[in-house]
């Protein structure tokens, strides 16, 4: 199967190639709408009790998981949807990075860090949907552990492998310029609160590097998808020729 296909261009003098792969920005759109719909019903737009914080006692926890089952199923079946595009983002933009000319190690780091924010959002939501299977609310110790599993990976175990992908993928394409200077200070910026919030292992007040580095990702991961280059330009070989030819 080809990497590209190509476009003859000038005669048949020069020839655009153009990455074959899914368009980045959509499964980027289709990542963060499954994400935030998944969001929804365990929000206070979705109905009360909401989702409880880590702050809050076993007993305002064990209550939510008890009073609003179907609402933490539909979170966790969004939110096991959304891994996958954002999966088949993180393959599809290192295949592009590689198509455009990259050959550094920072393309081979994102790839890693993009599987790895998959898995550990595929995690979080089967932990979240075993929590509301019958008879596990009830029983308080065990929905505690599965509870700071959530938060586990679906907090830092999110947000740190998130944040190696974007820096992986940001950090090349600046060096390339191939992406505006405000996408790669926004890049970097959420790389560094990814990377940052490894902390709230140790410090709980490091929290809110999560939500910096997850929100503010949905707009670097579709912002990247819609300007990152599709195509390049290369001499065709009958024009190579040519050139050799005169030399």
């Amino acid at each position: 199967m080809n990497d590209s296909r190509s476009e003859r261009q000038a005669g048949g003098q020069e020839r655009r190639l153009r990455h074959a792969g899914p368009p980045l920005w959509l499964v980027a759109t289709m990542y963060t709408v499954l994400f935030l719909a998944g969001l929804y019903p365990v929000t206070v737009f979705g109905g009360q009790p909401y989702f409880p914080g880590p702050w809050e006692s076993p007993d305002t926890i064990a209550a939510f998981f008890q009073t609003r089952p179907t609402a933490v199923r539909v979170c966790a079946f969004l939110q096991f949807g959304a891994a996958i595009p954002l999966g088949i983002f993180a393959a599809s933009i290192v295949s592009r990075l590689q198509f455009l000319g990259s050959r550094v190690a920072g393309v081979s780091i994102a790839l890693f860090g993009g599987i790895a924010t998959a898995v550990t959002m595929m995690a979080a939501s089967i932990s979240l949907w075993v929590m509301v299977q019958p008879g596990i609310a009830e029983n308080r110790a065990v929905l505690q552990a599965l509870y700071w599993l959530v938060q586990g990976f679906g907090g830092a175990g999110f947000s740190v492998p998130f944040g190696i992908l974007v820096a992986g993928v940001t950090i090349p394409a600046a060096f390339m310029r191939l992406i505006p200077k405000w996408l790669v200070v926004l890049g970097i910026a959420v790389a560094i609160c990814g990377e940052l919030s490894w902390l709230y292992l140790m410090v709980p007040g490091a929290l809110p590097l999560v939500p910096l580095a997850r929100f503010p990702g949905f707009v670097w991961i579709i912002a990247i998808g819609l300007t990152l280059p599709t195509s390049i330009e290369r001499s065709s070989p009958t024009a190579e020729g040519s050139a050799r030819k005169r030399m």
